[in-house]
């Protein structure tokens, strides 16, 4: 495996990103969104790490940016607006550099809220949502195919919430009993779904 951390050139300046590059060729590429800004989310959230870690495995190029004022990026919180321009962007200059490669889009928390603005105007495969914040901001259908996985026991976003935002647009919706929303001791569960969501 190969990584790489970057500063990568957006509008807005640049975003700060790690690129790892699994074994062998690339079979395509995951964006993978961190928790709130605001709130101590960054690239290094376990979350996010943990689904770059299915990525990698599934042979897809994990790419995990900074949001906007995070870290050594640029900017500062714009509430999912800027942050999701900032993703469209950085996802056409890691494509211009790797090809024609099949995205996958995975977001925790906020990140899910992010990339689902994002999976509107990017072409993608796949949007997997963990621990998606639906009941802190207002998530749409999706128009590619999505997954929730939400832990049962979250105590941040009530999983009743994501389970009626699941319900009310026909997502599949995976529940892991007794996970909290940062899925504390759990982490290992979550990387295998996801990576059963990502090549079956």
């Amino acid at each position: 495996m190969k990584r790489h951390k970057l500063r990568i050139k957006v509008p807005i300046g640049h975003i700060e990103t790690v690129v790892e590059e699994p074994d062998g060729v690339p079979r395509g590429l995951a964006l993978i969104a961190h928790p709130h800004p605001l709130k101590g989310g960054s690239l290094d959230n376990k979350v996010a790490w943990t689904l770059a870690r299915a990525a990698l495995a599934c042979g897809l190029v994990a790419v995990r940016p900074n949001f906007r004022g995070v870290g050594d990026s640029d900017g500062s919180f714009d509430h999912g607006i800027g942050e999701t321009e900032d993703l469209l962007a950085l996802a056409a200059a890691v494509a211009s550099h790797y090809g024609n490669l099949p995205w996958t889009l995975l977001g925790f928390s906020f990140g899910a809220y992010v990339q689902h603005r994002v999976a509107r105007e990017l072409h993608a495969e796949r949007l997997i949502m963990v621990g998606p914040a639906v009941s802190m901001y207002e998530f749409e259908a999706n128009a590619i195919p999505t997954t929730i996985i939400h832990g049962d026991a979250d105590e941040v976003i009530p999983f009743a919430a994501a389970r009626d935002y699941a319900s009310r647009h026909d997502i599949p919706l995976i529940a892991i009993p007794g996970a909290s929303h940062f899925f504390h001791g759990r982490l290992r569960e979550l990387q295998a779904h996801v990576e059963r969501l990502i090549y079956p």
